[in-house]
């Protein structure tokens, strides 16, 4: 009797092993026959851009207020832009006067500065004749003993000056024919390109006066108001992006291999629960990390899992950001394409 009571109590103890084993693998490893469904559970992402003007100075007005939607490219906010325009206007002119003498330069000298640089030539070479005849004249008297040493000294030195000016408006006149050089047309172009860079930074600063929606989006904080000093260190507006969102969950470590990039996903949320909304995997971590204590799963805190990122469309706004999710798929799925601008999928612009 005492024999068959262990056997008993031996079998009810192999049982309950066997059940407690069978739990403790139920619960860290999904059953072979359900493996290929997966549950998810994580949250949207903060996703959100802080405006700031590039330029400083005085706000001037704003058109956007918190909880509005914005587009893309839609004016927020402007600065008093009457420096920089005055700024744009100096580099303008500043463009005007490099055009004019580079202009000058390759157009060469006027018909007018010629005519008189060929009759100042004529005149100088008039003067040069009678300076040489003056001289070959005293020559010949001095030869004769006529006039003295002093007259004819005195017509070499006229002869002279007279040649010396007359060489030096015929360099003239060559000059004013074959132009400026090049190496001074050279630098008129890189004063002209200096000007004209001067002034396209100068555009861009007074652009830079008006503050725009970079994305789609809802303004979610009014930082300052008009009459505030900003300057780029100073955030105008934070901006919460909403379409595409973006959903952090986590995979165990078993579901690597049946979880690719592009597979679609379903996504509840508290707020609708019966309403799933569709969405692909778009991310899948290459390194482990422990499970967030934020992230309620039913298996062990302790467990490494992968950060996978979850993309979805939402065009409504239903999902917000921060909001906790449930993530489902179905490992069986065949992925698609992996999307890597979720953007372009959502037609965000």
């Amino acid at each position: 009797m005492k024999a068959k009571a262990a056997l008993r109590v031996f079998l009810v103890l192999v049982l309950l092993g066997g059940a407690g084993y069978a739990g403790w693998r139920f619960w860290l490893e999904p059953p072979a026959e359900t493996s290929k469904f997966l549950t998810l559970y994580g949250n949207v992402d903060y996703r959100q851009v802080q405006l700031a003007f590039q330029a400083t100075g005085r706000i001037m007005r704003m058109t956007a207020a918190e909880g509005d939607r914005v587009e893309k490219g839609q004016l927020l906010a402007e600065v008093d832009p009457v420096r920089y325009r005055a700024q744009l206007a100096k580099a303008e002119a500043q463009v005007a006067v490099r055009e004019q003498e580079l202009s000058r330069l390759l157009a060469g000298a006027r018909p007018e500065e010629l005519a008189q640089a060929r009759a100042e030539v004529a005149d100088t070479q008039a003067s040069f004749l009678d300076a040489e005849n003056n001289f070959k004249r005293h020559k010949a008297l001095y030869a004769s003993r006529s006039i003295p040493r002093q007259q004819l000294d005195d017509a070499t030195a006229r002869y002279d000056s007279a040649q010396a000016r007359l060489d030096k408006v015929r360099e003239a006149l060559a000059l004013l024919v074959k132009g400026a050089r090049d190496e001074d047309i050279a630098v008129a172009r890189a004063a002209l390109r200096a000007a004209k860079a001067a002034a396209e930074l100068a555009r861009h600063e007074l652009d830079d006066t008006r503050l725009f929606a970079p994305r789609a989006g809802v303004i979610e904080q009014r930082v300052l108001e008009p009459g505030d000093m900003v300057s780029s260190q100073s955030p105008v507006f934070t901006l919460a992006i909403m379409n595409p969102v973006w959903v952090r969950a986590y995979l165990p470590e078993y579901t690597l291999g049946k979880v690719k990039p592009g597979m679609p996903i379903k996504i509840y949320s508290d707020s609708y629960p019966d309403k799933a909304y569709p969405g692909w995997v778009g991310f899948i971590s290459p390194t482990a990390e422990f499970t967030p204590k934020q992230v309620e799963t039913p298996n062990l805190r302790t467990k490494l899992v992968y950060r996978a990122r979850i993309f979805a469309c939402n065009p409504q706004n239903e999902l917000r950001l921060g909001m906790p999710v449930t993530v489902k798929l179905d490992t069986t799925t065949p992925a698609q394409t992996p999307v890597h601008n979720p953007d372009q999928r959502c037609g965000v612009r």
